[in-house]
């Protein structure tokens, strides 16, 4: 499921100009992001860190497909925080229902890097889908 949400503020996305590297932890899979290529698909922003995981295979729980309509998909940015545009009063309203909050939480259908450097983000362990559903 992906798409947009009718009833937030549309965010203009400044996507990366150079490749850079972004490492998910606790697995410590580190792939290399392609600004040629993005969006890799349809769910969160062009180039978020939803889009980038889940497609190189990271699943992370997006309940609302990526639209800021949720909180399911609340990552902690460990380095490069700072790079982020900043946060949208949307963003802001769905973190605050995100358990395990941090300063540098983030949703990541709404985390774009610039890709000015390597980042690293952190994916919470109760935010892994280890599980993918099947059609009946």
């Amino acid at each position: 499921m992906a798409g947009t949400n009718p009833y937030i503020e549309e965010v203009e996305v400044i996507k990366p100009t150079k490749k850079y590297r972004i490492t998910f932890l606790p697995m410590g899979t580190t792939v290399e992001v392609d600004p040629e290529k993005l969006p890799y698909g349809s769910t969160g922003l062009p180039g978020s860190v939803l889009d980038i995981a889940l497609a190189h295979g990271i699943e992370i729980e997006h309940t609302c497909g990526g639209v800021v309509a949720c909180s399911t998909c609340h990552c902690i940015v460990r380095k490069g925080f700072e790079s982020l545009q900043e946060t949208t009063d949307d963003e802001e309203d769905m973190l605050d229902n995100a358990p395990g909050l941090e300063t540098t939480s983030r949703l990541s259908c709404q985390a774009v890097f610039p890709g000015d450097e390597d980042v690293v983000v952190e994916i919470p362990e109760w935010n892994r889908n280890a599980v993918k559903e099947t059609p009946h």
